[in-house]
């Protein structure tokens, strides 16, 4: 006789099932943390609130977050991830062919991304803490060396021009970034107005 197969799912091992679970609430904690940066601003998104917000016992929010920063470090990896290809495909753009379209290739989808995602805003500007900046940091020389490649490359900056250059451009332009988004929840356009007009200007000054 034939032994009878079992057409039946075998049962989740209960390992698999805590795993699932794990990872279900740790993007529900960083899904409550973004609603409240957004809603409410920085200040609000303590992580007991998030744990609120999530459904999550506060305890068991520490379970998996040491502290709110760990939550926001997190939240900002997965923004920087999401704005860098945004970045990077208007960098790709062929009809970049001026240096203020470089510039326009870099502020745009920041602060496009910025308006559509408050609450990487809060964390970009009101909740630089050390994580965050190194972050950010680390994003800006990243970008900043792809732009000096992609001048050169064109021959829209001169062959010998300094990598320190974009560097200090980026610096110069995150700082205005501040001042709009001060000015502005959204950003304050006149100010970002200024923004292209400066970096622009300085970036010309190295044109072959």
């Amino acid at each position: 006789m034939f032994e009878k197969t079992s057409t039946a799912e075998a049962p989740a091992r209960p390992g698999a099932v805590l795993q699932r679970r794990g990872v279900e609430r740790v993007q529900a904690i960083l899904n409550a943390a973004e609603e409240l940066l957004a809603e409410q601003g920085y200040q609000a998104a303590t992580l007991k609130a998030v744990g609120e917000r999530a459904g999550i016992p506060t305890a068991s929010v520490y379970h998996y977050f040491a502290d709110r920063h760990q939550v926001e470090t997190k939240l900002m990896q997965r923004h920087l991830s999401a704005l860098g290809e945004r970045v990077d495909a208007a960098f790709d753009d062929p009809s970049l062919h001026t240096v203020r379209d470089g510039v326009d290739a870099t502020i745009d989808p920041m602060l496009d991304y910025f308006r559509e995602f408050p609450s990487c805003a809060e964390l970009w500007f009101a909740g630089r803490h050390e994580e965050l900046a190194e972050l950010v940091q680390t994003f800006d020389r990243a970008k900043a060396e792809r732009l000096w490649h992609l001048f050169i490359d064109r021959n829209l900056l001169a062959a010998d021009t300094p990598l320190r250059v974009l560097q200090l451009a980026f610096e110069a332009g995150s700082r205005l970034f501040d001042i709009a988004f001060q000015a502005s929840p959204t950003g304050d356009e006149s100010t970002m107005d200024e923004a292209r007009r400066l970096v622009t200007a300085y970036l010309e000054t190295y044109a072959p």
